[in-house]
């Protein structure tokens, strides 16, 4: 098949490319060249899609089109040159209106679509509007569509740091500084401040996964709307495989979300946050989604110790990887008031 990738230099598109190249197909990505390489024995074409699409590419005809856009022009312009071809289009769960209510469904409420290009950088509550008004494009507007919905995907290659905390985390003995290598397999980390309580659920997904399943999708002519999710699981449990996939069996101290709140640490990202905890009940269903529809529909997720240790071996190969989460400076003077606390 020849298989347009809207990317494929980043992460989720590029695990796609590479994912359709190893598996025989022909394989175009299109970037504008900002980001790094494509996957050996894909073609490369440059591209600004804030422009008119190129005459040579709006020629060519392709099979099947991935694409993780959420500018609204862009997909729009997209879909009218290739209407003919199986679409899969990446969202993300955020473009659902209840974050509060457990296992919600896909068929919940959508946030309102945002029709025009906005700068999530200044107004990044956008997000999910323009990937509801994205979604809308290419069902409209292709023959055969496939729209998958994220949550939180991680693994090797992540752009936004938020799983790769932990993998890296369990890793270090108690005397190592963020700056610093981590230790020999054997060196115990000491305690580990707890993303949240050890029972609340989380999903996460890697990368390569979705890629995977998008790849078998267009391949199989699958259609229809689906969270694209791993299946649900206490923390505790996550990160309880993860210290094991990096050879380490840490004390995690779960504080709790409210000694985590009066202690300044904050939710999700950042580099005052503690990834993987995010504030209950708030945000309860945001990763307590449907995962049974996906693989029912073909998506294969590998076990948590997998992803663990090759994001860490990423990780340790890719000095420049980018990484949030607290210091260890700062984790240890959150540990020290739990203990006085105690």
């Amino acid at each position: 098949m020849r298989i347009l990738v809207l990317g494929g230099s980043v992460f989720l598109s590029k695990a796609t490319a590479a994912d359709a190249v190893a598996r025989g197909h022909v394989v175009t990505c299109v970037t504008r060249g900002r980001s790094g390489d494509v996957p050996d024995g894909a073609q490369h074409v440059v591209w600004d899609r804030a422009d008119d699409v190129p005459a040579e590419l709006a020629s060519e005809e392709f099979d099947a089109v991935v694409d993780v856009s959420r500018t609204p022009s862009h997909v729009r312009r997209a879909v009218a040159a290739w209407p003919a071809a199986h679409w899969v289009f990446v969202s993300t769960v955020n473009v659902y209106s209840d974050n509060q209510t457990p296992d919600p469904g896909t068929d919940g409420a959508l946030v309102e679509a945002i029709e025009e290009d906005r700068d999530l950088g200044e107004d990044p509550e956008a997000y999910g509007g323009m990937k509801v008004a994205c979604e809308r494009l290419v069902l409209d507007g292709a023959a055969r569509a496939m729209v998958i919905r994220p949550g939180l995907i991680v693994g090797p290659g992540d752009p936004s740091g938020r799983y790769t905390y932990w993998p890296e985390r369990l890793a270090q003995s108690d005397d190592q500084s963020d700056d610093q290598p981590d230790d020999q397999p054997g060196d115990q980390p000491g305690p580990v401040l707890g993303p949240g309580s050890p029972d609340d659920r989380v999903q996460i997904i890697d990368a390569r996964d979705i890629a995977e399943w998008i790849v078998r999708s267009v391949e199989s002519g699958q259609t229809g709307v689906f969270d694209g999710v791993g299946p649900v699981r206490p923390v505790g449990e996550v990160i309880a495989a993860t210290a094991a996939a990096v050879g380490t069996s840490p004390d995690v101290v779960w504080a709790g979300q409210e000694f985590l709140t009066e202690h300044g640490v904050e939710p999700w990202m950042g580099d005052a946050a503690l990834p993987l905890w995010l504030p209950r009940p708030d945000y309860e269903g945001m990763m307590t989604h449907d995962h049974e529809a996906s693989r029912r529909a073909g998506l294969v997720v590998r076990p948590v110790a997998d992803t663990a240790r090759d994001t860490l071996t990423w990780l340790r190969s890719t000095p420049d990887a980018v990484r949030t989460g607290l210091s260890r400076e700062r984790e240890a003077e959150v540990l020290a008031a739990w203990a006085a606390r105690s």
